[in-house]
């Protein structure tokens, strides 16, 4: 009786106080609602792909729990933003309707309190043709209406695009893959690289709009791939370029007079166009130069944010360098720079820096020679396995059975090798040919293997001209800013003999006297 009893004054005390709050009663909005910002820049995008979430924190300053009749786009069922307010895609009604998203009923806040709404876009060019090639598409977030409306603008640039993408079989839904000869039998083998080989029309890639690539465009025998000056690819997830047997790839970038803007150089990166991914590593594949493919050039051009830059297979001893690489940049590639397994490569002012592994690496063997480039590594994301350059003759199975094969060549003439470890370059060999020279190179490499095994550096065989261990004076490697200063240990040091051959800098400035090692000839920053 007596807990009854306790039970039932408990539960009226209960009832009363709950009666008496006012925090449960909400008053209509009156329009004094802020804002954490008038307008919300969404950052450029491609039509017909989404942007990233945005986030806008509304805020409720009064003192007394308000309720939002309406929260809704300008646009309404027509607009391409697409919102959540505070976890909910619209009112119940309107679920999987064309309003999800773009409209809400009664949307509470407590006093003193706040909500987030998060915001996306899509440009859908099959409803809306875009109306050129690159535009500013806007709406408005209206809260309320009439005399308490309150607004905050939507913003973001949208780009057109020419996009290059797999076939998708309407019944199954399986995406297209590319069927070529992998094995060098002879007989085309199924992959499971989803792509497609470019059309005949498709083999020239322009400046008048940029291109975005899903799965892997592909570039058959016979068939040459050429992208003028001032192109820009961007390339999906586990996206690239395949260059088959008989194919070639010439990119023809050259110098742009805007060292920022870049106008004339050819740009390969990921298809996010939002600042936060300016500078991520592994966003997309590779530039694959398959066994077979030949006469590969790149000039002038900005690889960046790969898994790997370029991968080279092959055709070591093809009359012609398999790739020809001249006055170009690789930055922030999760894996590598440029890998090289069993080929030949031609490199003159190429730049490589930001490797999650090396900058550089000629494995199984091969033929390389590099002129007055930058092979640095100032990677800083994680633990890396690899210094900056590495050289190795031999390759092991999944049974680990090794096998070998000649590095006939790896000459590296007024280069920089450096990085933020110690060493920064590694010469493995099994015992076949292994032939390295390095001339007039600064290089980076720990003083307890001087004079042991491949690093006999007063042998002039392997080694001649060389400086160890000295400042490069990058002026901001990590930012993957190469050029160097009036401190560095590179100045002066260039043979005039390799100079000669390479007589411009990758900016075109002479290297007429006491030419510097690798890519960049000298200069004096700014005191700021």
């Amino acid at each position: 009786m007596k807990r009854s009893l306790s039970f039932l004054i408990c539960f009226m005390v209960l009832l009363f106080w709950s009666s008496c709050r006012k925090d449960f009663e909400f008053s209509p909005s009156t329009g004094e609602l802020r804002f954490e910002r008038d307008t919300v820049y969404l950052d450029t995008i491609f039509a017909d792909i989404g942007s990233s979430t945005y986030t806008l924190k509304v805020y409720n300053r009064s003192d007394d729990d308000i309720v939002i009749p309406t929260i809704q786009l300008e646009h309404g069922t027509s607009s391409f933003y697409r919102l959540n307010v505070d976890g909910s895609t619209g009112s119940d009604n309107v679920i999987g309707t064309a309003q999800e998203g773009r409209f809400f009923e009664d949307v509470e806040i407590l006093a003193e309190d706040s909500l987030f709404i998060f915001i996306e876009t899509t440009y859908n060019t099959a409803s809306d043709p875009i109306p050129s090639d690159e535009f500013l598409y806007t709406d408005r977030i209206l809260f309320d209406s009439g005399n308490n409306q309150q607004d905050v603008d939507l913003v973001t640039l949208v780009k057109d695009a020419i996009f290059i993408y797999p076939n998708r079989d309407e019944n199954t839904g399986i995406i297209e893959t590319l069927t070529f000869d992998v094995d060098g039998d002879g007989t085309p083998d199924e992959t499971t690289l989803q792509g497609r080989f470019l059309e005949d029309d498709e083999l020239t890639f322009t400046n008048e709009k940029p291109y975005v690539i899903y799965g892997y465009a592909g570039v058959d025998a016979g068939k040459t791939l050429t992208m003028e000056a001032g192109t820009r690819v961007h390339f999906h997830a586990n996206s690239g370029i395949i260059v088959t047997d008989g194919g070639s790839l010439n990119i023809n970038g050259t110098l742009s007079t805007d060292q920022e803007a870049l106008e004339n150089e050819v740009i390969l990166e990921g298809d996010r166009l939002e600042p936060i991914f300016e500078d991520v590593p592994g966003q997309w594949g590779t530039i694959w130069l398959f066994n077979g493919s030949e006469n590969n050039t790149i000039n002038y051009t900005t690889i960046k944010n790969a898994t790997i830059g370029v991968l080279s297979e092959g055709d070591q001893a093809a009359s012609n360098d398999k790739l020809t690489i001249t006055n170009s940049q690789i930055y922030n590639s999760s894996g590598f720079g440029i890998l090289g397994r069993a080929t030949s490569i031609l490199a003159e002012n190429v730049v490589i820096n930001n490797s999650g592994q090396s900058s550089f690496a000629g494995t199984f063997g091969g033929k390389y020679n590099f002129t007055h480039c930058t092979i640095a590594n100032y990677w800083n994301s994680s633990f890396r396995q690899f210094p900056a350059l590495l050289l190795n003759d031999f390759i092991v199975d999944e049974n680990n059975t090794v096998f070998t094969n000649d590095l006939t060549a790896a000459n590296f003439n007024n280069c920089i090798i450096y990085g933020n470890d110690n060493p920064e370059f590694l010469l493995e060999d099994q015992g076949s040919v292994f032939n390295y020279r390095f001339t007039n190179c600064l290089l980076r490499l720990n003083p307890n293997l001087f004079n042991t095994g491949n690093y006999q550096i007063d042998d002039p065989m392997f080694y001649d001209g060389n400086v160890f261990n000295v400042d490069p004076d990058f002026e901001d490697p990590f930012e993957n800013l190469m050029h160097i200063g009036e401190d560095s240990g590179a100045n002066g040091l260039g043979s005039a003999i390799f100079a000669s051959q390479v007589p411009f800098d990758i900016l075109n400035v002479s290297r007429a006297t006491s030419p510097d090692a690798g890519a960049y000839e000298s200069v004096v920053f700014d005191e700021d």
